[in-house]
């Protein structure tokens, strides 16, 4: 059987560790406040109404394609790119190739960072194998200028964070609708774990500080893991309404079926 991502590949590591998926989830939750394109995903009206939803739902996409046999795989990335198809259709205009390209960019960047975060410093190979499985997936959705390799990406990246990030209304009101479905303290703990993860550009622009109350916390809760007390924290942590689908990351998805879209 031929797989998306071959079994043994550091990317099935990243996606199939919950922890690193939750400082992938909070980067991008950064980040995507700021795009240009963000007015897309308010164009439904389900970000606002449920952001976490909708980041679990990406977060769902990434893992079925990662963990699936190559032919479920591309079933998965078709019906992805149908539903945005059906949206762009809704709204009577189509999504900017370079804002798709910017949704593979933070998969690719923040998939490296928080890896490295939690775990250890990935090899140059590690990280153009990050680069090559998310390029493979913007090519099948038929995305145009895409980077040829690793190096021109992590040009290209640079030049997106310069060029298709602003603040605006949506940055504030999706911030506002983070603080209301995780609750104030959590909310704060969202805000620390983002300055760990992402790039000075972003964090330049929402102003989230140099220092992160939660770094000097990350090596107790490495420690915790190994003592298996880590869902304690992750508890504590996370709303209740969400501990189902935060258990399911620390699991590989046992069939090629195609996540509920948000």
């Amino acid at each position: 059987m031929i797989y998306f991502v071959p079994k043994g590949s550091v990317v099935r590591e990243i996606w199939g560790k919950g922890d690193t998926i939750l400082f992938i989830f909070a980067g991008a939750a950064a980040e995507f406040a700021l795009n240009k394109a963000v007015d897309w995903l308010y164009f439904t009206g389900r970000l606002p109404k449920d952001p976490l939803g909708r980041l679990f739902s990406t977060v769902g996409y990434a893992r079925q394609i990662v963990f699936s046999e190559q032919d479920a795989a591309h079933r998965a990335i078709d019906t992805m790119a149908k539903i945005h198809a059906g949206v762009e259709a809704k709204r009577g205009m189509a999504i900017p190739d370079w804002a798709y390209r910017d949704v593979l960019f933070m998969l690719i960047d923040y998939s490296i960072r928080s890896y490295e975060l939690l775990e250890r410093k990935l090899t140059l190979l590690e990280k153009e194998e990050v680069f090559e499985v998310f390029s493979r997936v913007g090519t099948r959705m038929g995305l145009t200028g895409l980077p040829t390799d690793y190096q021109a990406w992590l040009t290209m990246r640079q030049e997106h964070l310069e060029q298709n990030l602003v603040q605006s209304h949506f940055t504030r009101d999706l911030f506002q609708q983070y603080k209301k479905h995780l609750g104030l303290v959590r909310y704060h703990v969202l805000l620390q774990a983002q300055i760990l993860v992402v790039p000075q550009t972003v964090n330049f622009m929402l102003k989230l500080g140099r220092v992160s109350l939660v770094a000097p916390l990350l090596p107790v809760y490495k420690f915790s893991q190994k003592l298996k007390l880590d869902w304690v924290l992750k508890t504590l942590l996370l709303p209740n309404a969400y501990m189902a689908q935060i258990k399911e990351l620390d699991k590989a998805p046992a069939s090629a079926s195609v996540p509920k879209a948000a």
